[in-house]
């Protein structure tokens, strides 16, 4: 997080800013309440893996669309070898709204993708 400098302060109140000490500076941050109005920087995990076993479709869709805008670079994603979940994640893939979000999709066995995204905002 970026600290905010006696200037900043200044522009943020619209007055000049000297404190004359360290108790008044952190006085004045605090009545700011600058730790609310600085948003802190939020953790994305490069790489997801997501197991879709025992999830029903509309269950799997809305996680894998969860990864997808997280900002995750890469995922694992397991479908499982048979059952509609493989089938409809590949349709996904080819044919959604999902698929923007996708730069490559490529099988790593018969039931599981690596699959990697792009920053779609």
């Amino acid at each position: 997080m970026r600290k905010l400098s006696d200037q900043d302060i200044a522009d943020m109140i619209g007055a000049p800013f000297a404190p004359d000490d360290n108790n008044t500076r952190k006085q004045v941050r605090s009545e700011l309440k600058l730790s609310k109005r600085i948003p802190k920087p939020v953790h994305v995990p490069s790489h997801v893996t997501l197991d879709l076993h025992r999830h029903t479709i509309e269950q799997a869709w809305a996680e894998i669309m969860e990864i997808a805008r997280s900002g995750a670079k890469t995922a694992t994603i397991i479908t499982g070898a048979s059952g509609i979940l493989k089938i409809k994640f590949q349709d996904w893939v080819r044919e959604s709204v999902l698929s923007p979000y996708i730069i490559s999709c490529v099988p790593l066995n018969n039931g599981s993708f690596a699959v990697k995204f792009r920053k779609v905002s």
